[in-house]
């Protein structure tokens, strides 16, 4: 999402940032298929927007809590790690699931509708961090298992979490997870070499800034137009409520070169081999982040860990489109029923 977001800022100004199937641990999704429309029900429960300290920093949460859950769902978002782009699917997710888990979004540090840390940089390593708090201060006392779902780069750091709660964690979810460096993606090398220059990231937070003191309904044409009319008016808000920030721009950078540094080191093949029965991924057909090279990694270097591939035309930023977050949600609804099936 992250290219995404440069280039629709960028496009205003007029400036620009086959695979066989031979794996049998893949999901062919063929199940999901599904009628939208009836779907969900037609007044879903809505999710609460939320601010609590974390290690004494301002964070935003979307929740929804099930009166008597049978587990409490944790989603890490990618980069940008804005939780108010996940709120469809958070609510698609709590609905799909009849109300019997709890759900929760968490936001990273300062990629914030305020600048309520006064425009501190947060690395990958401090964002890790601060979900490990939240964990160990804010959850500590629910009686429901934690179950983890990560987007993106948000499938990493969950997968760092799960590395240090083994206890506290019974499942891990990785959507479209961007775990390593692809050296074959032009657009990764060229968001490396702008977040790895701080006059680059500067310029190009300055610019957002720009953008993010025009009114909103002139914002909100620029990006709708850019965009097209593909994106949810919950994807266009959250944009142009957090991101057209000079204080988020630059972390979202800031932490994309901490990215870039953490992720040519190799994964811990040893952790997935032994949790294989408590992980999942599921993979896009044509995303740079989260190639099918490293689906066919992950079945060499871990068996047994469950493959998807996502074959419905949705991006890797899946959050931005209603239909996108539906049909994820659906499909990581269906791993949590087999989940709690296989507890039971």
């Amino acid at each position: 999402m992250l290219e995404r977001f440069c280039a629709t800022i960028l496009r205003p100004i007029c400036f620009s940032l086959s695979f066989p199937c031979r794996i049998r641990y893949i999901s062919k999704c063929a199940s999901c298929l599904m009628d939208h429309e009836n779907l969900l029900p037609s007044g879903r429960s809505l999710a609460s927007f939320r601010l609590c300290s974390v290690s004494g920093y301002t964070t935003e949460l979307l929740d929804i809590h099930a009166e008597e859950p049978k587990l409490h769902v944790l989603f890490i978002p990618g980069n940008p790690g804005v939780a108010s782009f996940y709120k469809d699917f958070v609510e698609s997710l709590y609905e799909l699931l009849g109300g019997s888990v709890s759900v929760t979004a968490i936001g990273h540090v300062s990629h914030t509708k305020k600048n309520w840390e006064h425009g501190r940089l947060f690395s990958l390593q401090d964002q890790i961090d601060h979900k490990m708090d939240f964990i160990q201060h804010e959850l500590k006392n629910i009686d429901a298992p934690i179950l983890l779902v990560g987007h993106s780069i948000g499938a990493y750091i969950s997968m760092e979490m799960f590395r240090r709660s083994p206890d506290k964690v019974i499942y891990y979810v990785g959507l479209y997870p961007f775990l390593a460096l692809n050296s074959e993606s032009r657009k990764q090398t060229t968001i490396g070499k702008i977040s790895a220059s701080p006059i680059l990231c500067a310029a190009l937070s300055s610019i957002v800034a720009f953008l993010g003191l025009l009114p909103r309904w002139a914002s909100g044409f620029i990006v709708s137009n850019s965009l097209g009319k593909s994106w949810s008016s919950t994807a266009v808000e959250a944009l142009c409520s957090h991101l057209l920030k000079y204080h988020t721009i630059r972390n979202v950078l800031y932490m994309a070169m901490t990215e870039f540094t953490r992720l040519s080191e190799p994964l811990d093949w040893v952790f997935m081999r032994e949790k294989r029965s408590q992980i999942a991924f599921l993979f896009g057909v044509d995303d740079h982040w989260g190639p099918l090279q490293m689906l066919e990694e992950i079945s060499k270097q871990a068996p047994d860990v469950a493959l998807s591939i996502e074959r419905e035309g949705h991006s890797h930023a899946f959050c931005c489109t209603e239909a996108g977050s539906l049909w994820v949600a659906q499909h990581v609804a269906n791993l949590i029923k087999n989940q709690i099936s296989s507890a039971d």
